[in-house]
């Protein structure tokens, strides 16, 4: 496989969000999906449907969600739903929470590592196109999240979320072998990938980086100063670059983010996900500041 291109400014503003878009000259056509992270009650380092109102506007994007698989705010349609309009989304944005009624869509995954199936919100099938919208941070369980995240949890529904953790067994959500779960996540994000067939746009922004994910209600602070946007149409590259980014950082807040993403084996995922063809870590990073 080629190398990849991840564009990178360091400058982080709802503009250039807009910028790194633009800049990977590769427009999204119908109707675009915007999948984003609504944050969870509580959590104080989500990125703001303020911040995102520009780019989600320029691509005429509907932002959509997914119902979670543990106990809080988002694990139920009805829940969620109040969240999200209290969290100020659907005061700018159509929102569609994708397995708001089911049944769910499966999605094949023949040459999946450990899964074989995917199990997303049915309305998947309403869009033609999808910006991949990631706020980059450390994850008590994947070790950091990204745009593979968002492809694969971010995008399952309810009951395929607890299908990825427990890594084909629902029931086994927080008990299953831990790499299998990670090599879940990356088969789950090869489908979504191969579902929207190159109609897809990935951009992660690193600011906010706390080890919690904005899952968590109790999130800790970020524990590190921000890097940057990147953007890329290769999400392998993309999470990688980013991982890369946080171990050159001269900030010594970095070492707690790494003992998080190394913990929990965080590079597995990116690996699976490479193993399977979804992209390449093999990049180059363009620097758009000059």
């Amino acid at each position: 496989m080629a190398k990849s291109n991840v564009y990178f400014t360091r400058y982080i503003t709802p503009e250039n969000v807009v910028k790194m878009y633009q800049v990977l000259e590769h427009e999204l056509t119908g109707k675009v999906a915007v999948k984003v992270h609504s944050g969870e009650a509580g959590n104080q380092n989500y990125l703001h449907p303020e911040f995102m109102r520009p780019m989600i506007e320029y691509v005429k994007g509907t932002v959509v969600e997914c119902n979670t698989a543990y106990e809080g705010e988002r694990n139920t349609t009805e829940k969620h739903q109040k969240l999200i309009d209290s969290h100020g989304w659907s005061k700018y944005f159509s929102v569609d929470i994708m397995d708001g009624e089911g049944p769910d869509d499966v999605l094949d995954i023949p040459n999946g590592k450990t899964i074989q199936k995917n199990y997303v919100g049915k309305n998947m099938k309403n869009y033609d196109s999808m910006l991949v919208l990631s706020h980059f941070k450390g994850h008590p369980m994947g070790g950091y999240g990204g745009s593979l995240k968002q492809l694969s949890i971010g995008c399952a529904s309810s009951y395929g979320k607890a299908y990825i953790h427990g890594a084909g067994k629902p029931e086994e959500i927080w008990t299953a072998n831990h790499d299998k779960f990670l090599s879940s996540m990356a088969d789950a994000s090869r489908s979504v990938i191969d579902y929207f067939d190159g109609n897809i746009v990935y951009i992660n922004v690193m600011c906010n980086m706390s080890v919690d994910c904005d899952c968590c209600s109790d999130a800790e602070d970020p524990c590190m100063k921000d890097i940057g946007i990147l953007s890329s149409l290769d999400p392998v590259a993309l999470d990688k670059a980013c991982l890369d980014l946080v171990y050159q950082s001269d900030d010594p807040g970095k070492d707690h983010l790494i003992e998080r993403i190394e913990s929990r084996h965080g590079v597995y995922t990116i690996e699976c996900a490479e193993a399977l063809g979804a992209g390449t870590t093999d990049y180059t990073l363009i620097d758009i500041d000059g």
